[in-house]
């Protein structure tokens, strides 16, 4: 699309390309990526098929990443975006004080991507999980945003036991990484048909009480 503008006093029209948000670019190819992924596996991302995904030309994508691999990195650190600052509105949206339990379970259900609608990108998060032994930029990536979310449980770990509703005794950085490899390990599980969101979710809720016991 141009934009039109009128030379002032002389009557001439000069046609100016319409300026790109290349960052609204970038975040459309990200999610064009992760449909991808969702739909065919990381062997269906290629240079086309991301362009056709996300409606723009070969060129445009070349023009916002250099390589494929700067594609799925900006595509890898969009969800991880998206996962932690999910976990974090999950626990700002609460309007009254919240036990801490319950803080835990709704957060470790939220990381481990229980609910129907984010079987999506459950598939595309494992997908890079799984790619990230051959490419040490998403390996970064991955081991920062576990980082995080390691904090995340542990702050609400300490929060119990601040309420007392923990005990003091507990290593709260032990306890964090223990409920964040069975959150991981569910959302492989319901993949695979091993458990449903339900089954899934209570053996979650099982590792939380076990804490507050």
């Amino acid at each position: 699309m141009m934009q039109v503008h009128r030379k002032s006093g002389v009557g001439e029209e000069r046609r100016v390309p319409k300026q790109v948000d290349y960052e609204e670019r970038r975040l459309r190819i990200a999610e064009a990526v992760c449909a991808l992924i969702a739909r065919s596996g990381m062997e269906a991302v290629s240079l086309r098929d991301v362009a056709a995904e996300a409606d723009v030309s070969m060129g445009a994508v070349q023009r916002c990443f250099r390589t494929k691999e700067d594609i799925l990195l900006f595509a890898l650190e969009h969800i991880s975006r998206g996962v932690s600052e999910r976990a974090d509105q999950r626990i700002a949206a609460t309007s009254t004080p919240q036990a801490a339990a319950t803080l835990l379970s709704h957060t470790l259900a939220e990381l481990a991507l229980l609910d129907e609608d984010s079987r999506a990108q459950a598939h595309v998060w494992l997908a890079f999980v799984s790619h990230a032994p051959a490419s040490e930029r998403l390996a970064a990536v991955l081991h920062e945003t576990y980082g995080k979310l390691h904090d995340l449980v542990v702050w609400l770990i300490r929060y119990g036991q601040d309420t007392k509703e923990i005990p003091q005794h507990l290593d709260a950085a032990q306890e964090a990484h223990t409920l964040l490899a069975v959150a991981d390990g569910l959302t492989v599980h319901i993949l695979a048909g091993h458990h449903s969101p339900e089954t899934a979710s209570a053996v979650l809720q099982r590792h939380v009480d076990c804490l507050v016991r």
